[in-house]
This record gives structure tokens, sequence and C-alpha cells, in this order.
């Protein structure tokens, strides 16, 4: 390896940190409209009318739309969303009008000029309360909705939306050889993803009907055919362009801007219109991470080995489906955690309520379940009186195990837990105990976890890359995954400048995703870009190499076979002295009496998905992504006995990363992980009042990691090649924050003795949980 596994400054850096980088808000367009969106005071109500009247006559008003100015339907999985509200809400912030103005102040104007009269509904207020029986209905209809997908389980005449079911092994077999059992019950709140770019769209439909779309997404290409497919538009005449996004973290998956954009152009003879998200709307109008209400429980014998498992996870949809039912299949694939279970039993179930509707999150699920398995492993070694880290060891997933859908563990497709756990046990400084008594009304303790993930991406998930030389031979490399943030074009750069042994300064970059031009990229998300883009990528070199050694070997006189590539020369294998540059052969090689052949060499390469299966309804049986990333984490606090206040003084992550592309880069993603984790495991949440009304719309009231809270990070790194990746690189951009929340859980029940069952852990709960709520003295 000569560029690979060296600390490379991403591809983008210097305009970032110049503020010459420029995303999608940034853009300056002439004459151009303004939308803003009236939103949803209630959370369940009927809408009984609707007085747009006075909006209209504010001057600059160009159009005013509601529910019945588009009677489509959409969704992810199950077309259940309307772009904006019609007859009712579900919600708290739920669009139900769109004003379209000349500027953004006329249009807040006239929204505020907007009368609606609602008649509330029973609102759901949890995903316990959705599923008792007789519960109020929020989606009346959910059997009449189109489904996206046939793999979709909705339950008739409830709030269940989808259900995913894993069995495998003898669960009763399991309970009779358990000689311990422990049982736990959690709650997890609904959070924010607080990206510092908040989303926005532009739109616009030209006058031979080619709608362009601008916008700050994840998905450029899922926008594409949403627009192309609810509006029966060609989808050759819909243009998505994307530029650098200002973070996303699953946020910016979700398509919903977009369409209200498109609609406010139609509106005004396809007038360009701009819509950006104030933070309040981030937070209350568009999507959001899961909440869920969970129940397990474990067996284990003497020994602690892990002999049965039963869990059922109730996942807070929200109001739509949206993504929703992949998070609950999310689950139930990955719900035994990175570790051995012979008999497990899984039901996890997407669930409508009256909160904002839930979409993808850096984890994609894992952190909320992570946190319920792993505080569950803690209770079971106290009740062994055994040692964490060794429980952990006795029952990590190994070479010869199945998961929890019965796909076969290697060391290739998952990689080694133990070592991390042992490199984790050095780093923590287990040795001098996980609980130490201070001197000063405090105690230190130690908290640790383990996490694994893989993706629940379509069976047919795809990506492409074209490559392109300039004429001093120089490579310009063209992809459908969009720079959020990681650095993933850089580690592209970096494979392709591996795969070519020349340096990473001659490859370049293109940033910006233009669905007409770049090759399509299924979406950015699930920590695959460098799996699948990174296989187009060297399969596009694979072809640039044989078009370079068929140009040489006409311009050398030799055979293609006789020949190697390397700093951007094409050489002979017995004579590296002879060699023609890629500049001389690029455009077509020249001879002296000015004879040309060949001609412009580009490489195309495409990945796709392989021997991913659907999984059966019954068990659960099925392989839903290509491998696992796993690891283990460690948090440190110190705890004030007297007031429930703690503060972080450690935490870190040992990961098997199959193989270090990058390793700032890769330290510098799991930080950011680990801030993450700590944010939700502390402080982060959505708080509803009795309405399901909204209490936390604003960074004033919804709370976040601030500048000198945050710990010491340490990351170190495991290195079992995956066979099927990119030179072994697995993927590793979520995992920083999914064993952070179970490990400060773990660390905050030992130093104030309480048994933590939800999030987040803030000093109110932690006295609640020690004195009922009934000292006066806090």
């Amino acid at each position: 390896m000569t560029v690979l596994g060296n600390s490379i400054i991403k591809k983008e850096a210097w305009d970032k940190v110049t503020g010459a980088a420029k995303y999608n808000a940034d853009e300056i367009v002439k004459n151009i409209f303004h939308a803003k969106m009236l939103c949803s005071t209630y959370a369940h109500a009927k809408i009984k009318s609707i007085n747009v009247s006075e909006a209209l006559k504010e001057p600059g008003v160009k159009s005013v739309l509601t529910g019945y100015d588009c009677e489509i339907l959409f969704g992810e999985l199950i077309d259940d969303m309307p772009p904006i509200a019609k007859e009712k809400v579900r919600y708290y912030g739920e669009t139900v009008a769109l004003v379209v103005a000349d500027c953004e102040q006329t249009a807040m104007r006239a929204v505020n000029l907007i009368k609606v009269e609602y008649e509330p509904l029973t609102v759901i207020n949890t995903v316990s309360e959705a599923i008792k029986e007789n519960a109020a209905l929020i989606h009346e209809n959910l059997a009449d909705y189109k489904f996206e997908s046939k793999y979709i389980y909705p339950q008739k005449n409830t709030n269940i939306s989808h259900i995913v079911k894993v069995r495998k092994g003898d669960i009763s077999k399991g309970w009779q050889e358990s000689n311990i059992i422990v049982e736990g019950s959690f709650t997890e709140p609904q959070a924010d993803h607080a990206a510092l770019e908040t989303r926005n769209a532009m739109a616009e439909i030209l006058t031979d009907g080619t709608v362009l779309i601008d916008t700050s997404t994840q998905t450029p290409f899922t926008v594409k055919q949403y627009i192309s497919k609810y509006f029966k538009l060609e989808e050759g005449k819909v243009i998505v362009n994307t530029p650098l996004v200002g973070g996303a973290f699953g946020g910016k998956a979700n398509v919903q801007l977009e369409i209200l954009a498109y609609l406010a152009s139609k509106s005004v003879d396809g007038r360009p219109v701009k819509i950006s998200n104030s933070r309040e709307e981030d937070i209350s109008t568009s999507p959001c991470k899961m909440g869920a209400e969970v129940k397990i429980k474990l067996g284990a014998d003497n020994i602690g080995k892990i002999k049965a498992a039963e869990m059922t996870y109730l996942v807070d949809s929200g109001a739509y489906s949206n993504i929703s039912p992949r998070l609950a299949k999310a689950i139930a694939v990955d719900c035994s955690g990175p570790y051995s279970i012979e008999n497990l039993s899984c039901d996890a179930m997407s669930i409508y309520t009256n909160h904002t509707y839930s979409t993808s999150f850096r984890g994609f699920s894992h952190a909320s379940h992570a946190f319920c398995l792993e505080r569950m492993l803690d209770k079971l070694a106290l009740k062994l009186n055994m040692d964490p880290i060794q429980l952990r060891v006795i029952n990590a997933i190994t070479v010869g195990s199945t998961s929890p859908t019965q796909v076969k563990i290697t060391k290739s497709n998952t990689g080694d837990l133990v070592l991390c756990l042992e490199k984790l046990k050095q780093i923590m400084n287990w040795q001098e105990g996980n609980k130490i008594e201070l001197d000063n009304g405090k105690v230190r303790t130690k908290g640790i976890s383990c996490f694994w993930k893989t993706s629940v991406s379509p069976t047919d998930a795809s990506s492409g890359v074209l490559l392109t030389f300039n004429s001093d031979g120089s490579i310009n490399v063209n992809c459908g995954v969009v720079e959020i943030g990681p650095g993933s074009k850089t580690t592209l750069a970096q494979i392709l400048a591996e795969k070519m042994k020349m340096p990473v300064s001659k490859i370049n970059v293109i940033m910006n995703v233009n669905t007409q031009t770049s090759p399509t990229h299924w979406k950015t998300v699930a920590s695959m870009s460098t799996y699948m883009a990174g296989s187009a990528v060297l399969r596009a070199a694979e072809d640039l190499i044989m078009q370079l050694k068929k140009a040489a070997a006409v311009a050398l006189k030799c055979s293609p076979e006789d020949l190697d590539v390397g700093n951007m020369r094409v050489f002979l294998n017995e004579d590296p002295t002879t060699y023609m540059s890629f500049k001389d052969l690029v455009y077509g090689f020249q001879y002296d009496n000015g004879n040309t052949v060949g001609g412009h060499i580009f490489g195309r390469g495409s990945f796709v998905m392989s021997r991913l299966t659907h999984l059966d309804p019954a068990t659960g049986t099925g392989k839903a992504g290509p491998t696992w990333t796993l690891g283990a984490q460690g948090v440190e606090i110190e705890f004030d006995k007297t007031d429930y206040t703690y503060r972080f003084v450690k935490a870190a992550t040992v990961i098997d990363v199959g193989k270090l592309l990058n390793p700032k880069s890769a330290m510098g993603l799991l930080m950011g992980g680990m801030s993450m984790g700590l944010g939700i495991g502390s402080r982060e949440e959505f708080l509803y009042d009795e309405n399901a009304i909204m209490q936390t719309t604003s960074f004033r009231t919804y709370k976040m990691m601030r500048y000198g809270e945050n710990p010491e990070y340490v990351v170190d790194f495991i290195e079992t090649p995956d066979l099927s990746a990119p030179y072994g690189a697995r993927g590793i951009a979520e995992h920083g924050i999914i064993g952070i929340p179970g490990a400060l859980g773990n660390a905050i029940s030992l130093a104030a003795d309480i048994d933590v069952d939800k999030l987040p852990i803030t000093p109110e709960y932690i006295w609640k949980k020690k004195t009922g709520g009934k000292n006066d003295t806090y």
C-alpha cells in the first residue's frame, strides 16, 4: 500500500476552511420566489375549514396552496403522506398550507393571515397507547394505501404499519437451559439531527417541461424518482443537483421540501421557488430520529453463556411510516448485538403515533437497540457477579456462529470482537476497577458496550463511477455519492490512486452531484459509500488500465500483457525505463507523421448488491446486508452523589475497520459519532405535552452538547479485512454513536446505584430514580 493507510486531507477541506465552499442555500438566483409553510398547531385534528383569502390579498403574494391543490400520497415504503395536509393533521408542525411570495418576509406575513378551523381528535402520544385495543386510528385507511414493497406487513385496523419477526433456534429449550434470567423495559425519545445546514430546496420548471431541483439531500436520485413517479413526469425531464451538504446524519435522506418546492414552482408558472427551513421548522416539521419502547428478557447458564433471548421493539414512526418499517427491520436483523445467541425471538414493529414522523438517523436504529441490549448485558453481569467485559467475551460472535437471520459468520464478514474488547480493556485502564470512590463526595465509574451493524439496503442497490482523463494525465472521478461531511469522495480518490499507483494529488473529484451527468448511486446512507462506490471505482480503474495497456501496446509494439501501469505511465514489465506517459495516450497516440490512433480513454465501473435476500416473514431468515462492522466502546464519568450531576471524563472506541484507509479522517469520524452518542445519551430529546404538542422546538429548549463538555476521546483500530470490500475496508461512518448511550447508561447505573432504563439520562432522571422525586433539597 502506498496511498491507503495514510492520512490524506479531504479534497474539499480548503474550500470549507476558507469559506469558499458553496452549499445549496448559497446559490443566488435572480427573480426567485420564496415559499413558507403554515404548520399545524394541533397534533391530531380534522381540518374543518381553511381560509386563505386574506393571505392572497397581501402585496407580493403569488400563490397559496392547500392540501386540495395536490391529491397525491407519497412515502418511502407506504404511500400514506400528503405533501400538504388534507382533511386532517396527524402531528404538530405538519404542513397545512404553503405561501409563495416575492420574499420570505412577505410569505411569513401571509402565512399568519391564513385562518384554519380545527376539530381536535383523540391523540396517540406513545407507542404503547397506539397498540391498545380500540385505540384511535391515525390512519383509518391503512390497508387501502399503496405499498412500495410486497414485503411490508401492515396490521389492518391498527396503528401497526409493519412487523418483522425473527425466530431462531428453540426458545423453549433455551429457557430450560437458563439458570439466570433478567428482564428489562426501556423508553427512548425521538430526537433531532441538528445538522448545521437546515433542509432547503429550490425548484424551477423550464418552458420545455424540464424540472430543475437544487437541494440539500443525501438522496438526489431518490428525489428524481419521487418527482417523476408521483407527478407522472418523464424521468429524463427531472434534473436534481446537490452540492456539498452541511451535515445530514440521515435527516436529509428523506424527500419532503423538494416536493413542496416543485408544487410551489408549478403554482407560479414554473418560476424558480426556494424553500428553506428555519431551525424551528427543521426540528418540528421535518422528520426526526425514531423513539422506541422496548422489552427484553435474557436467560443464561451459570458461567454466563446466553441461552435464550426474547425481545419486543415498538418503533415510534410518528404520524407517517416513511422509513420506519426499514428501521424495524434493521433492529430485528441485528437484534442479538455482536453476540452468539442460539435461541432467539424478536418482534420489531413500526407504530403510528401523533408525533413528528421518523427517518434514518446516524446508526439507523442501532444506537437505540444497542442501549437496551447493552444495559441488559450489565444487568446479567451484575446478577452473575461477573466482570462485564468477561461476560461479553464469553458471548462474543465468532466464526461458525450465525446471525439472528441465520447468516453464517466468518472473520471476513464480521471481524474480531474479542480483540476489540481486549484493546478497550487497556485503554479504559480496566484493571484499576470500574468504580473508584473519590474523597470529595464523588465517584468515578466506567461503563462499556459493544456494537455491530450491517446494512438493510434494497437487494438491488447499485452504484456507478465514471473516470475521465485530463490532457496532463490526471484523472477526474464522477459519481453519485453526496459529500455530507465524512470525506467519502476523498476515500474514493485514495482507492483510485492506490489502484492506479499514482499520487492522490493527481485525482480530481467532482463534488457536486447532478442526476443528469453523475452515474447513479443508490443513496449516501448506511455507511455503504466506500463499499459500493469504492467497488465501482476499482472496476472503472480496471477498465482504464485495460484501455491504457492496449493503447500503449500499439505505441511500444508489444502485447498488452507485457505492460503494467504506475506513476502515470504504462511501462514494460521487463524494462520499466521503456514507457509511455498517460498524457501521451489518453486522447489518442500520435505518430511522428501526424497519424493518430485510439481516442479519448475513459473508464466506467458499476456495482450492485449481490446475494442479498428478502427476509422470511415467519422466521426472519435471510441475508439483509453484505457484511458487519463491529467494535467495543467505553465511557468514564465522574458522578457527584450530592446533586446527581456528572461530567464526562473519557470516551473510547475500538473498532474493526477491516483496513484503515485514512487514519485521521477515521478518528475524526468516530469522535464525532461518540460526541453525538453522549448528547443522545445525556440530554437530547423531543418532549411532548399531553396533547402531543412539541415543547422542544428550538435550541433554547432542545439541549445539545456544548463546547467544553466533551471528554477525552480515544480511538483505536483492529484490522480484519473484509474480503468482499475494496482493499478490505469496512464502513465506519455511523458506528461511533452506536454503543455510547449504552456505555454511558452502564457507567451511571454503577455510579448512582440505579437501574437506568430510559434516555436521556439527565440529573433530574437520576434524582427521581434515587428519591422518587421527593427530595426537596435538589
